[in-house]
């Protein structure tokens, strides 16, 4: 998000969008665990930033355009009532923040109709993009909120995607064994997410991955 700071008004929306996706993925996450009868129904789904926000995935969102939320272990999500089940639960967060930010490029689009969708990316946005203050934000929170969903559904430890994937096998081996003892426990996963956001200087191969994979969500209204 730091990349965006010659536009002020991108680069506060990006910062809002970050915020808000922590906020949908963790009401995501609580509302679905507990309609699906995997946590008590007394249980708050209200956000709570001091838990939902993980401080490295802060640092990733500003120094290589996105981050991520708490990391929701796989033993905290139990396989005994269905594997669907549990992979519902972690897939919750990531499919509402998409699905959210499809709805505000839809609304731009609609709003804008001679928009540059059809020749920008996610990475564009990301960066800050030199535009008028309505698609500035417009923009901003739509593609925040896109490669935030998108970057969780990445299958290493501490995105959600890894409890999807885990979840899916039927029997996890050894090599998803390996993953927790070293991407988890050993936080070897945050590493190597923090050193794609440094590395190359110019545009971070976090940055990279996150255009690859969001381009066509964004280019689909174009």
């Amino acid at each position: 998000m730091l990349f965006a700071l010659g536009e002020p008004v991108a680069f506060v929306a990006l910062v809002v969008s970050f915020l808000l996706a922590i906020v949908l993925r963790a009401v995501a996450i609580r509302l679905t665990a507990r309609t699906l009868g995997l946590a008590d129904r007394r249980d708050s789904i209200a956000p709570q930033l001091r838990e939902d926000i993980d401080p490295f995935g802060g640092v990733a969102a500003a120094i290589g355009g996105m981050g991520w939320g708490k990391m929701l272990s796989v033993d905290d999500v139990p396989r005994y009532q269905g594997r669907g089940k549990a992979i519902a639960v972690f897939a919750a967060g990531p499919v509402v923040c998409i699905l959210a930010s499809q709805l505000l490029l839809l609304t731009y689009a609609l709003t804008f109709p001679d928009n540059p969708l059809s020749f920008i990316g996610p990475a564009d946005v990301l960066l800050g993009i030199g535009l008028p203050i309505p698609h500035q934000v417009l923009l901003s929170l739509a593609v925040g909120l896109l490669c935030f969903g998108i970057l969780a559904l990445i299958p290493i430890p501490p995105l959600d995607g890894f409890g999807i994937l885990y979840n899916a096998v039927s029997k996890p081996g050894q090599g998803l064994q390996w993953m927790r003892l070293w991407f988890e426990d050993k936080n070897i996963g945050v590493l190597v997410l923090l050193v794609l956001c440094i590395f190359p200087f110019g545009m971070p191969f976090l940055l990279q991955i996150l255009n690859a994979l969001g381009l066509v969500f964004v280019r689909v209204w174009g």
